[in-house]
């Protein structure tokens, strides 16, 4: 077995955390794993993992080949990339992770349209509304929907994202149209469950005060689809981005509420993480994606919330 096999293999049990989730990353029997971890300890004459019934952890001397042998693959990749690049091709596989209404919605025709454009990139996609640990699970960039925090992940902002409290003109028909927020907590309202405080709608008002509103939810879901579609039928008042119910405000199956006040100051970012090289392809579909997004997105452009 090469160094190479052995080197790549050493960090991706690393970065996966055991020798079974490696050996699926690699698409290799786990016996593989473990064969070519001994050969290179062997070979080193050192001792790289403590391992215990439960853990499988570094050594000091593992900690500090570990970050060499990182640097090695980064610096091989890169002159393997820029070759490619020299020649106008980018290959190799591209691990991605995005929120599952955005990233079928949106970033799904981006993806194919670089697909497109680039036909030997792989991409290997996971569309969820949980924040995926992108070391840990081996995503090369992720895109999330958020008012970042300090990081040691790059992050890189593709768009802005409008929340509008939204009902169907049926539901306003029937309950009335609050006349500001303190109303809305006493309306039936859909909440989504994933955000850090369902229950409590944040906004700043016209004159630049801010202030919260606890609401009764009627209804919780970690899919902004679902919501919406409970919007529509009548089933309450939903706080939602705009990029998941302009269509229905467009036609209008939705109407806006409370439109003269601001409710979110998140965006919507490409995250990658910090490493001393950058993949060749995911600079591109990063520079990709924030050329694609750039200005004032498509979903707000036709669409009044006023």
């Amino acid at each position: 077995m090469g160094r190479f096999d052995e080197l790549e293999t050493f960090v991706q049990v690393v970065e996966s955390g055991s020798f079974t989730a490696a050996a699926e990353r690699l698409s290799v029997a786990k016996s593989a794993v473990s064969r070519r971890i001994a050969d290179l300890e062997g070979r080193l004459g050192v001792q790289l993992f403590r391992r215990t019934t439960r853990r499988l952890n570094l050594t000091d001397t593992g900690r500090g080949f570990h970050e060499r042998a990182v640097r090695i693959l980064a610096d091989l990749e890169e002159a393997e990339q820029a070759v490619s690049k020299a020649h106008r091709t980018l290959r190799g596989t591209l691990r991605v992770a995005a929120p599952l209404t955005f990233g079928v919605r949106h970033l799904g025709p981006a993806i194919r349209d670089f697909a497109t454009r680039h036909p030997e990139v792989i991409f290997d996609i996971d569309f969820n509304d949980r924040q995926v640990d992108l070391i840990q699970e081996g995503v090369d960039v992720a895109v999330r929907i958020a008012r970042l925090e300090d990081s040691t992940l790059v992050a890189r902002r593709l768009a802005p994202v409008r929340l509008a409290v939204v009902a169907s003109p049926a539901f306003v028909q029937h309950h009335g149209r609050p006349g500001s927020p303190a109303d809305l907590a006493a309306l039936d309202c859909l909440s989504y469950s994933l955000s850090p405080d369902p229950t409590v709608w944040r906004y700043r008002a016209p004159d630049g005060s801010e202030g919260g509103v606890r609401i009764r939810s009627r209804l919780a879901a970690n899919n902004g689809d679902f919501l919406c579609a409970a919007a529509i039928a009548g089933q309450g008042v939903l706080l939602s981005p705009t990029f998941i119910v302009y269509r229905a405000l467009a036609d209008g199956r939705l109407v806006s509420l409370l439109a003269d006040h601001e409710w979110s100051d998140v965006a919507a970012y490409a995250v990658y993480p910090r490493t001393r090289h950058l993949s060749v392809r995911v600079r591109a579909f990063v520079d990709f994606l924030a050329e694609r997004f750039a200005g004032v997105p498509y979903w707000d452009r036709d669409t009044s919330v006023a």
